[in-house]
């Protein structure tokens, strides 16, 4: 995963990445979320500003598109 410290430099470092290195990073941070229930150490606020830096990225590269390459991309891996 790219830095995440700031958010500035978490945006630059996405926009650098291939479209795979994207979705991976959104199921971890997604992952993350779930993993909260489990453990209280997770900063759901950090992982929520992660995830919607990551939906900007993958709406910028795929206009009009939302998230659905996304959800392709997570069927075609759970399949």
């Amino acid at each position: 995963m790219p830095n995440t410290d700031d958010p500035a430099t978490y945006a630059a470092d996405l926009a650098a990445m291939t479209d795979e290195e994207i979705f991976r990073d959104m199921r971890k941070l997604e992952e993350k979320t779930e993993a909260r229930s489990k453990s209280r150490q997770v900063n759901l606020e950090e992982v929520f500003a992660q995830i919607a830096l990551v939906e900007q990225e993958i709406e910028q590269r795929f206009p009009g598109q939302a998230l659905a390459p996304y959800k392709l991309w997570l069927r075609q891996r759970t399949v």
